[in-house]
Protein backbone atom coordinates (compact mmCIF):
# COMPACT_ATOMS: atom_id res chain seq x y z
CA UNK A 1 0.00 0.00 0.00
CA UNK A 2 3.00 2.32 0.54
CA UNK A 3 3.76 2.19 -3.18
CA UNK A 4 0.18 3.21 -4.05
CA UNK A 5 0.34 6.21 -1.70
CA UNK A 6 3.84 7.18 -2.86
CA UNK A 7 2.87 7.05 -6.54
CA UNK A 8 -0.26 9.10 -5.84
CA UNK A 9 1.58 11.80 -3.85
CA UNK A 10 4.36 12.08 -6.46
CA UNK A 11 1.76 12.28 -9.24
CA UNK A 12 -0.22 14.95 -7.42
CA UNK A 13 2.90 17.04 -6.79
CA UNK A 14 3.90 16.81 -10.47
CA UNK A 15 0.41 17.84 -11.60
CA UNK A 16 0.46 20.84 -9.24
CA UNK A 17 3.92 21.82 -10.53
CA UNK A 18 2.52 21.68 -14.05
CA UNK A 19 -0.48 23.84 -13.11
CA UNK A 20 1.33 26.47 -11.06
CA UNK A 21 4.91 26.71 -12.28
CA UNK A 22 5.32 25.33 -15.81
CA UNK A 23 2.92 26.66 -18.45
CA UNK A 24 1.18 24.33 -20.86
CA UNK A 25 0.92 20.56 -20.65
CA UNK A 26 4.40 19.08 -20.62
CA UNK A 27 6.50 16.34 -19.11
CA UNK A 28 5.66 16.95 -15.41
CA UNK A 29 1.93 16.85 -16.19
CA UNK A 30 2.23 13.68 -18.23
CA UNK A 31 4.43 11.99 -15.60
CA UNK A 32 2.05 13.09 -12.85
CA UNK A 33 -0.96 11.71 -14.69
CA UNK A 34 0.85 8.42 -15.37
CA UNK A 35 1.90 8.19 -11.72
CA UNK A 36 -1.66 8.71 -10.45
CA UNK A 37 -3.08 6.23 -12.96
CA UNK A 38 -0.28 3.78 -12.11
CA UNK A 39 -1.15 3.95 -8.40
CA UNK A 40 -4.78 3.15 -9.20
CA UNK A 41 -3.85 0.31 -11.57
CA UNK A 42 -1.39 -1.15 -9.06
CA UNK A 43 -4.05 -0.97 -6.33
CA UNK A 44 -6.50 -2.96 -8.47
CA UNK A 45 -3.82 -5.47 -9.48
CA UNK A 46 -2.30 -6.02 -6.04
CA UNK A 47 -5.30 -5.69 -3.67
CA UNK A 48 -8.36 -6.55 -5.76
CA UNK A 49 -11.48 -4.85 -6.99
CA UNK A 50 -12.84 -3.56 -3.65
CA UNK A 51 -9.63 -1.90 -2.45
CA UNK A 52 -9.00 -0.64 -5.99
CA UNK A 53 -12.37 1.11 -6.05
CA UNK A 54 -11.75 2.61 -2.60
CA UNK A 55 -8.37 3.83 -3.82
CA UNK A 56 -9.92 5.31 -6.96
CA UNK A 57 -12.62 7.10 -4.97
CA UNK A 58 -10.15 8.36 -2.39
CA UNK A 59 -7.76 9.68 -5.01
CA UNK A 60 -10.57 11.45 -6.87
CA UNK A 61 -11.76 13.04 -3.62
CA UNK A 62 -8.28 14.13 -2.46
CA UNK A 63 -7.32 15.43 -5.91
CA UNK A 64 -10.56 17.41 -6.21
CA UNK A 65 -10.12 19.00 -2.77
CA UNK A 66 -6.47 19.95 -3.39
CA UNK A 67 -7.15 21.41 -6.84
CA UNK A 68 -10.14 23.33 -5.43
CA UNK A 69 -7.95 24.75 -2.64
CA UNK A 70 -5.20 25.73 -5.08
CA UNK A 71 -7.58 27.41 -7.51
CA UNK A 72 -9.43 29.41 -4.84
CA UNK A 73 -6.32 30.65 -3.08
CA UNK A 74 -4.50 33.91 -3.81
CA UNK A 75 -2.00 32.05 -5.99
CA UNK A 76 -3.59 33.24 -9.22
CA UNK A 77 -3.79 36.84 -7.99
CA UNK A 78 -0.05 36.84 -7.33
CA UNK A 79 0.96 35.55 -10.76
CA UNK A 80 -1.42 37.50 -13.01
CA UNK A 81 -0.80 40.90 -14.55
CA UNK A 82 -3.20 43.46 -13.07
CA UNK A 83 -2.12 46.54 -15.03
CA UNK A 84 -4.38 47.50 -17.94
CA UNK A 85 -2.48 48.68 -21.00
CA UNK A 86 -4.48 51.40 -22.70
CA UNK A 87 -1.97 53.04 -25.04
CA UNK A 88 0.01 51.81 -27.97
CA UNK A 89 2.92 53.42 -29.78
CA UNK A 90 1.95 55.59 -32.71
CA UNK A 91 4.91 55.36 -35.03
CA UNK A 92 4.41 58.66 -36.75
CA UNK A 93 4.33 60.65 -33.47
CA UNK A 94 6.80 58.53 -31.54
CA UNK A 95 9.65 60.28 -29.80
CA UNK A 96 11.30 56.99 -28.86
CA UNK A 97 14.50 55.73 -30.43
CA UNK A 98 16.70 52.66 -30.20
CA UNK A 99 18.99 52.99 -27.19
CA UNK A 100 16.58 55.10 -25.10
CA UNK A 101 16.50 54.13 -21.43
CA UNK A 102 13.37 53.71 -19.35
CA UNK A 103 11.82 51.77 -16.50
CA UNK A 104 9.15 49.10 -16.41
CA UNK A 105 5.80 50.12 -14.92
CA UNK A 106 4.30 46.63 -14.96
CA UNK A 107 5.82 43.18 -15.15
CA UNK A 108 6.94 42.30 -18.69
CA UNK A 109 5.79 38.75 -19.27
CA UNK A 110 6.99 39.13 -22.04
CA UNK A 111 4.91 42.23 -22.80
CA UNK A 112 3.84 44.99 -20.46
CA UNK A 113 4.03 48.73 -19.86
CA UNK A 114 7.14 50.91 -19.55
CA UNK A 115 7.93 54.59 -19.13
CA UNK A 116 10.55 56.46 -21.19
CA UNK A 117 10.79 60.00 -19.83
CA UNK A 118 7.21 61.29 -19.99
CA UNK A 119 6.05 58.65 -22.48
CA UNK A 120 4.31 55.43 -21.40
CA UNK A 121 4.34 52.66 -23.98
CA UNK A 122 3.56 49.00 -24.45
CA UNK A 123 6.80 47.06 -24.80
CA UNK A 124 7.95 43.50 -25.36
CA UNK A 125 10.84 41.96 -23.45
CA UNK A 126 13.53 40.27 -25.50
CA UNK A 127 14.69 38.38 -22.39
CA UNK A 128 11.41 36.99 -21.07
CA UNK A 129 10.12 37.99 -17.63
CA UNK A 130 11.22 41.41 -16.30
CA UNK A 131 9.88 42.65 -12.94
CA UNK A 132 8.33 46.12 -12.38
CA UNK A 133 10.67 49.07 -11.67
CA UNK A 134 13.53 47.48 -13.62
CA UNK A 135 15.72 49.74 -15.81
CA UNK A 136 15.39 48.84 -19.51
CA UNK A 137 16.79 49.93 -22.87
CA UNK A 138 15.08 49.92 -26.27
CA UNK A 139 16.83 47.30 -28.39
CA UNK A 140 14.62 47.44 -31.47
CA UNK A 141 11.55 49.22 -32.84
CA UNK A 142 9.66 47.10 -35.36
CA UNK A 143 6.66 48.99 -36.75
CA UNK A 144 4.51 49.49 -33.63
CA UNK A 145 6.43 47.04 -31.43
CA UNK A 146 9.06 48.28 -28.99
CA UNK A 147 11.44 45.50 -28.02
CA UNK A 148 13.46 46.08 -24.84
CA UNK A 149 16.23 44.46 -22.79
CA UNK A 150 17.37 44.97 -19.21
CA UNK A 151 19.81 47.86 -18.89
CA UNK A 152 23.34 46.83 -18.10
Amino acid sequence: MELVITLFVIGLILILVEMLIIPGFGIPGILGLLSVLGSIAYSFYEFGKTIGLYTLGGEILVTSIIIWLVLRSDTWKKITLKETITEKLKQETSELNIGDNGITISRLNPSGKARFGNTDAEVISQEGLIQPSTPITIAEIDHSKIIVTKSK
